[in-house]
């Protein structure tokens, strides 16, 4: 019998991998990406103080019908960069968590880059 591997637990390992090497700081907070099947959430974390500064997710009332889809991913990363500007977030450190750079992750990070959040 042909075992399935688990891909959440690959992905968790790369992304411990990666946070040995990236973290959050007053000045320069991390931009921390979680995808699921069916949303997608961003949040900007002060690793130093462990506190959430901005949050924005596909599961807000704005976001209606297909959620799970590059556009909303763009529009999320939109939305995160907008609420880090008017909290005075200009630079941040991309966390991708684990997931390839790809699809929706890279949409979401191409969004927030677009309403001006540098990374």
């Amino acid at each position: 019998m042909i075992k399935r591997p688990d891909t959440n637990a690959q992905r968790q390992k790369r992304h411990v991998r990666v946070r040995a090497k990236i973290s959050g700081t007053p000045e320069r907070p991390r931009l921390n990406v979680f995808r699921s099947n069916a949303n997608i959430y961003a949040q900007i974390i002060d690793d130093v103080n462990g506190t959430t500064l901005v949050s924005a997710s596909t599961l807000e009332k704005e976001f209606e019908g297909a959620t799970g889809n590059k556009e909303a991913a763009r529009k999320v990363g939109k939305l995160i960069a907008e609420r880090a500007k008017a909290k005075g977030i200009d630079t941040v450190v991309f966390d991708r968590g684990g997931y390839l750079y790809h699809g929706r992750v890279a949409e979401l990070a191409e969004g927030a880059r677009e309403a001006g959040l540098e990374f």
